[in-house]
């Protein structure tokens, strides 16, 4: 998983958090990630592409499109992360069948892999950005 997924979740934690007091512009994002405001932008064009913000060029901003309760950190994690069906985990292409390493390994990873990808999708499934947003505020108000 790339900072991407990370970032994201940044990205949406301001819009709701500040989206009422003022424009969250890529510039602003940028400021409060400390991640390139062009970084930003392509960020925000793959969750808008996945129907969780609207944005507006010029003096729009960007806002929600669901309620935070709708939007689960998995939702996030498809938009920005470049998972194909192959999943998480890519296997070298060609292991030597002539090696008894080579032509087993898949027999020994295979189900493993699997198995990692859909509990991290499931974990990811189970939190919502209410919850991340609502945690972010009760820290802030505790400083």
């Amino acid at each position: 998983m790339t900072s991407k997924f990370t970032t994201a979740v940044h990205i949406l934690t301001c819009i709701d958090i500040f989206g009422e007091q003022m424009r969250v512009t890529s510039d602003f994002l940028s400021g409060s990630t400390g991640v390139n405001a062009v970084i930003i932008r392509n960020v925000l064009a793959q969750l808008r592409s996945a129907g969780i913000v609207t944005t507006r060029q010029g003096s729009g901003g960007a806002h929600l499109a669901r309620p935070l309760n709708e939007i689960t950190l998995y939702d996030v994690y498809k938009a920005v992360e470049c998972i194909d069906d192959e999943g998480l985990f890519r296997f070298h292409e060609n292991p030597n069948a002539k090696c008894p390493v080579g032509r087993n390994i898949h027999k020994v990873m295979d189900g493993r892999l699997s198995a990692i990808q859909t509990a991290k999708e499931n974990e990811l499934k189970s939190v919502t950005l209410a919850e991340i947003v609502a945690d972010t505020k009760k820290i802030i108000s505790e400083e």
